[in-house]
């Protein structure tokens, strides 16, 4: 295989990686303001959680944030295992999130892709090889 089409297919590999994390925070945002308008519970429960618990959970969303990025511009190896570690944890605390309380039916749905989302992203990133030639 010809470098350039090496390149290509690193390329490729890493668009489609940050394009899906694109693709995961849409669905975490809406799914956020849909509770927000259509879950009256959730609103009087924002002033009473701790701030450190905010802090966490901030903390947590920018992993997904920041994945959109570091996807397009970490070597192979690193790139790699940021996509499992991160895809992990979101998927992880979706699911944890099913748990507390009782979830409405378009949380549900929205956790449901999420969890797809996150899970194929692990899975693509796993079964993502080196390249013949690029630094791990």
């Amino acid at each position: 295989m010809n470098t350039n089409k090496k390149t290509s297919l690193m390329k490729d590999k890493k668009v489609i990686l940050s394009t899906l994390w694109i693709f995961a925070l849409l669905n975490y945002i809406y799914a956020d303001i849909f509770n927000l308008f259509f879950n009256p519970g959730t609103q009087s429960g924002a002033t009473t959680t701790p701030q450190g618990a905010v802090f966490g959970f901030a903390i947590l969303m920018e992993t997904g944030i920041a994945m959109v990025l570091m996807s397009r511009i970490l070597k192979y190896g690193a790139n790699r295992w940021a996509n499992i570690v991160a895809g992990v944890i979101n998927t992880a605390l979706v699911i944890y999130s099913l748990f507390v309380g009782s979830p409405l039916s378009f949380y549900v749905f929205f956790a449901s892709i999420e969890i797809a989302c996150t899970l194929f992203i692990v899975w693509y990133a796993w079964r993502w090889r080196n390249p013949e030639g690029q630094p791990a």
